[in-house]
């Protein structure tokens, strides 16, 4: 039985799957897939992660959100791990407010106002219109209304927030309805769920995949079909960070 200064021992394989969850929702702003927690972990089935899950939210360390495919999150790290994410960043000196670049964004994507510090918790970040996680739909260029975000959810950067229409994208947790909060940025790694500005016109939301000097945008559904382009088609506009949803 653990001790009152241990309550919450965690053996190896749970350790390494919170703490590979947690590092994939920093980089990728969604849970991993159960596929990628059994590669990462090097299990041979998915029921091995349905029990080291259960263990996790047993203990206290992740929760399931209700309503929401594979959508969990991490509450809490062990004790001699690096500190929670809010912790961490602030620790480092980070500050959950715009950092400006040097010059103009090179982006079809409009400007947007900088974000500012509403109070300790919450950061306003500007609205820029809707992305379509489907049929690609016009440019965003209007800054529509500003909401107001965790500051766990940025890093450091420019950032803003589009609504998402159409569900191509469904699959990695990302709903119709729902609000994606984009690092502006204008490229990004093999996996990364992008803002894709297609010839100069139409903006996506999807998975880029890189091979050769081809691009993929790469749809997490199945009923969608993946686009493949050529490099001066496709500009990067911004990267996911964040989700925000509304019930």
């Amino acid at each position: 039985m653990p001790s009152d200064k241990e309550p919450f021992m965690l053996t190896e394989k749970q350790k390494e799957l919170l703490l590979f969850i947690h590092d994939r929702m920093q980089e990728r702003g969604v849970p991993p897939s159960f596929d990628e927690m059994k590669d990462a972990l090097d299990l041979k089935s998915k029921s091995g992660i349905h029990r080291l899950i259960t263990a996790l939210v047993e203990r206290g360390f992740i929760r399931r959100l209700p309503h929401r495919a594979r959508a969990i999150e991490v509450i809490k790290l062990p004790e001699n791990q690096a500190p929670a994410v809010a912790e961490q960043r602030s620790r480092s000196g980070f500050q959950p407010s715009v950092i400006e670049g040097s010059g103009p964004p090179k982006s079809n994507i409009a400007a947007a106002p900088p974000s500012h510090i509403i109070d300790a918790r919450t950061v306003s970040v500007p609205v820029m219109g809707r992305i379509a996680a489907g049929t690609p739909i016009s440019a965003i260029q209007n800054h529509t209304h500003d909401i107001a975000c965790p500051p766990d959810l940025l890093t450091n950067g420019e950032h803003f927030a589009l609504e998402v229409k159409g569900d191509s994208m469904i699959e990695a947790g990302i709903h119709d309805g729902d609000t994606v909060i984009i690092r502006r940025c204008d490229n990004a790694e093999n996996g990364d769920i992008v803002v894709a500005l297609v010839e100069k016109e139409e903006a996506t939301l999807k998975r880029l995949r890189k091979k050769g000097s081809t691009i993929a945008l790469e749809a997490a559904n199945p009923e969608f079909k993946t686009r493949i382009f050529g490099p001066d088609q496709v500009d990067i506009q911004g990267r996911l960070v964040g989700l925000m949803r509304r019930y």
